[in-house]
């Protein structure tokens, strides 16, 4: 961690002593997540981001971001000696910190990007519905790390000042060890440059 910490620190320095474009703005989105579970059907639930990004550079940037996001995911669970089907689902809300590497494509007006990098998760609250039987069925299934390390990949593009993008984030580090739960999100947002 001390070496991430470090390595995020020489990139800030790196671009600040370097004299980069630097660009502030926030940002807001909906999101499609899904915890992927052994054992269990999964599907998706629909969330919200909204938070701040910083952007240094142009061509080739940085770009951290903190922003509070809403993910989960819903479970079906099957009774191996009936065709009953229990439901249950969990949402997370959630402090995430992306620190991207990306490369721009075009000029001021109009900017198309690529993207990827870490990001950080700290869940500050859950919801979670799971029935009796499942809880006796499926021991320690509700029990959730408070936070995880994954990655994100995608693309955006830049008019003027309004920014939009659409990535991909996967679970580098398991939600749930017990069974081998990962969170994976694919999210829209659209923001604001204000320099």
């Amino acid at each position: 961690m001390k070496k991430c910490l470090l390595s995020i620190a020489i990139l800030f320095v790196a671009a600040i002593s370097a004299k980069a474009q630097v660009s502030l703005g926030a940002k807001a989105g909906i999101n499609f997540s899904k915890i992927s579970t052994n054992n269990v059907s999964e599907s998706t639930v629909a969330g919200y981001q909204a938070g701040l990004f910083a952007r240094f550079g142009s061509s080739l940037y940085l770009q951290p971001e903190l922003y509070l996001g809403s993910s989960g995911g819903k479970f079906d669970f099957n009774n191996n000696n009936s065709t009953v089907t229990t439901n249950g689902k969990v949402t997370f809300t959630s402090l995430n910190l992306p620190l991207l590497v990306g490369k721009g494509f075009g000029g001021d007006n109009l900017n198309f990007r690529i993207m990827a990098g870490p990001v950080y998760s700290y869940i500050l609250d859950k919801n979670q519905n799971f029935s009796d039987n499942v809880s006796g069925a499926y021991q320690d299934f509700g029990n959730y790390r408070k936070s995880t390390l994954g990655y994100q990949v995608g693309g955006g593009v830049d008019i003027g000042h309004i920014t939009a993008d659409l990535r991909y984030e996967g679970g580098l580090t398991k939600i749930n060890e017990s069974y081998g739960q990962r969170q994976n999100i694919w999210a829209l947002s659209v923001g604001f440059k204000f320099f």
